[in-house]
């Protein structure tokens, strides 16, 4: 178990997880350089305040580097109703035959059949549109079918490509610019399909990778498809009420024969990212490689893969701070944001991380 003695034997609470975060260190955009943010040592007993670009002195060769190699989609799209009525949609996933699952922020709600105009980049005038089909069945909210349609008949992930926004989190403010496209992206982005970034991997920049290779840290992919669910708290007091987002997930056979590898040698699986984590952790209890996941990780969690983590300060009453206090235990991690915080780290998707390791 991967717990302080004192956590085995707590029931814990969504209170437990709630903390007050000054408004001024939520993160509204990137460090200058991607590993010029800021890294907290967490593994000891006191947290030690490094620099990213540190990592490497971290690590040892033989450790194996998980990353979670999804693609941000530019998935918000802004239009109107017949109406006139203003609309947006985030899409959540794009199902086939031009089919994409998408949350609506709307009003009034429109009727089942209803086309909604989407508006164009400057330069591309279209005939970008959505039709309605109905509710997307899922035990996870409001989520809708549309038809994502143009003239020429493109498919989602062009009309994405052309005509969709970045899809910022709620709490930054800003709307997405050029900035954004790049630096909310990793720089090994490779399988389209997220709507969130694996924020712990923006911080990676290819200097920092090759003196991980020169090191002999060696490295992994898996993908996990990050859903808007990620940025919603959990809000049953009673934490084992809550129902997971599902998202789709794969560890490709090389990952998993990296892993083997790396275990065979004494070496330790470092996730990076809470997605990761996931990922692996999905595939270890249930021996599938590839489908949907919508596993709560909580404290009492055991972990079979991973060692490490690197992972960036995450929302109050959220279940990523479930997982990381699952990892390194509750009061340890507890100790961690109050010192990031005392300490003034920018917190959230373009904040500052922290590196973690599995508490025996």
């Amino acid at each position: 178990m991967s717990l302080y003695p004192s956590d085995a034997q707590r029931v814990f609470t969504l209170s437990d997880f709630d903390f007050e975060l000054p408004e001024a260190l939520i993160a509204q955009h990137p460090a200058p350089e991607r590993s010029a943010s800021r890294l907290l040592d967490g593994r000891g007993i006191a947290p030690v305040d490094h620099i990213f670009k540190d990592l490497p002195g971290l690590l040892r060769a033989g450790d194996l580097l998980v990353f979670n190699d999804t693609k941000v989609i530019n998935a918000r799209f802004y239009g109107e109703k017949a109406t006139g009525g203003k609309v947006e949609l985030l899409v959540e996933r794009v199902l086939g035959g031009n089919q994409v699952a998408a949350h609506m922020r709307v009003s009034k709600k429109p009727e089942v059949g209803a086309t909604l105009t989407l508006t164009c980049a400057p330069g591309h005038e279209d005939g970008l549109c959505a039709t309605l089909l109905g509710r997307w069945p899922t035990a996870e909210g409001p989520i809708y079918r549309f038809v994502l349609s143009n003239d020429a008949g493109d498919d989602p992930y062009t009309l994405m490509e052309r005509h969709g926004h970045v899809p910022l989190p709620p709490y930054i403010t800003h709307s997405d610019s050029a900035q954004d496209v790049q630096r909310y992206q990793t720089v090994f982005a490779k399988h389209p399909g997220a709507v969130a970034a694996p924020t712990a991997a923006l911080h990676f920049d290819e200097t920092l990778l090759a003196e991980l290779d020169a090191l002999g840290v060696q490295r992994a992919h898996v993908t996990l498809h990050v859903g808007a669910g990620t940025f919603q708290p959990v809000k049953t007091e009673n934490i084992a009420e809550h129902q997971m987002h599902s998202e789709w997930y794969n560890v490709p056979p090389e990952t998993q024969e990296a892993i083997a590898a790396c275990k065979a040698r004494g070496g330790r699986i470092v996730a990076v990212g809470t997605t990761s984590v996931r990922t692996l952790e999905s595939w270890a209890h249930t021996s599938i490689a590839s489908g949907d996941t919508n596993i709560f990780i909580t404290p009492g969690f055991e972990f079979k893969v991973v060692d490490a983590l690197v992972t960036n300060f995450h929302l109050p009453k959220s279940s990523l701070m479930m997982l990381v206090s699952a990892l390194t235990g509750y009061d340890h991690v507890m100790g961690l944001y109050r010192h990031a915080i005392a300490q003034g780290y920018r917190f959230f998707s373009y904040g500052d991380a922290m590196l973690l390791t599995r508490r025996a």
